[in-house]
């Protein structure tokens, strides 16, 4: 029985340690946790997986809406599994001291001293069962106030988190009216014509040169932002990014004076966050087929003669482009393949609508 308690009091112990730690690295750590081990890490591997089968065999219509549920449920569910994690830990080490409390009702036992632990952790202070011992009071005073402190970092993590999402969507909800719904980067450079804006899309390429800095500081430091989907199913943070990288691409291969140096700062950071943030979600890169066909090729290269972009001979663009979309097309493909989020084509959609028209339609279709 002694062997027991001993363990019980080391596994008490333990359970409080890997919740601190967990707890720290997940919400005051500013870097990205490396370990394996880490209840966060055990808890996502185990629900992601199972969210999208779930999603994928409901079909295409209810599966963004399943989607979308994840990335909060997982944070509270997170924050749950925590704090209950810390109400049996501390039980185990009332049991293993000997379970010494005064109980109203009953003799005491492993289930008095959860609810001990219970009481204490959530400060109810109902006094039906209270420690008897020294031991017992140190206990219930050091989970009483690891309670309101663990309280107090989760109340002030969530508008961290909240606040670093609607500054990523912002600039996403701007793009509509940019480059389209989906976004493409064919239709963005046709917004901006080369003819009449050219001050206008390095503007906005430096715009989204920040944007892209950003997003990566943010999603290292709160990996779960990934999961957060946008509000219109047609947008999303990574068919923006694949935007910005695909113009991007257009333009250093091009090579057009107007553009070149922020066109090159634009796609370095792009790329530099695609390529880090595949990592952290780990979604490996692989070889993949190029989304950009050789019919689709001939049709860009209209449209950017159209635009009004100065381009090098047609063979010479054609291989540049693709040696450089090859820097991180694999990266895209496996963040889109992971998070079951579609890729924006490199031309935009035939008869797409940007997402304000079809919300008028939805709102003249209601009167």
């Amino acid at each position: 029985m002694i062997v027991f308690q001993v363990l019980a009091v080391l596994l008490g112990i333990t359970l409080i340690f890997v919740v601190l730690r967990d707890a720290f690295e997940t919400i005051v750590l500013p870097r990205r946790p490396t370990g394996r081990l880490r209840l966060t890490a055990i808890f996502f591997s185990s629900t992601w997986g199972t969210t999208k089968r779930i999603a994928q065999l409901a079909g295409v219509r209810r599966r963004e809406s399943i989607l979308g549920y994840y990335g909060p449920l997982w944070m509270i569910s997170l924050i749950v599994t925590w704090e209950v994690t810390i109400l049996v830990a501390f039980a185990l080490i009332h049991w293993g001291t000997g379970s010494h409390i005064n109980v109203a009702e009953g003799e005491p036992s492993f289930l008095m001293d959860l609810y001990l632990s219970g009481t204490t952790l959530f400060t109810l202070g109902l006094g039906d069962v209270t420690p008897a011992a020294p031991l017992d009071r140190f206990l219930t005073v050091a989970e009483s106030g690891f309670g309101l402190g663990f309280l107090a970092l989760v109340i002030g993590y969530l508008p961290v988190l909240y606040s670093a999402f609607s500054r990523r969507e912002v600039l996403i909800s701007l793009f509509d009216a940019r480059a389209g719904s989906p976004p493409s980067a064919a239709e963005l450079l046709r917004r901006y014509s080369a003819r009449t804006n050219p001050t206008e899309l390095n503007r906005t390429l430096e715009e989204f040169e920040r944007w892209s800095a950003e997003l990566l500081e943010s999603h290292l430091s709160y990996p779960v932002l990934a999961y957060y989907r946008s509000q219109h199913d047609k947008q999303s943070w990574l068919a923006a990014i694949a935007t910005i990288l695909d113009t991007s691409a257009i333009l250093c291969a091009a090579q057009d004076p107007r553009y070149g140096d922020q066109a090159q700062l634009t796609f370095a950071m792009a790329r530099h966050t695609v390529i880090d943030l595949a990592g952290v979600l780990r979604a490996f890169a692989t070889l993949a087929k190029p989304r950009l066909s050789d019919e689709g090729f001939d049709h860009l290269w209209l449209q950017l003669l159209a635009s009004g972009l100065s381009l090098p001979p047609r063979e010479d663009f054609h291989q540049r482009l693709l040696e450089i979309s090859e820097t991180y097309e694999p990266h895209v493909v496996a963040i889109a393949n992971w998070l079951v989020v579609p890729l924006p084509s490199w031309l935009p959609e035939a008869d797409a609508r940007d997402d304000w028209q079809t919300g008028m339609e939805q709102v003249e279709s209601v009167h």
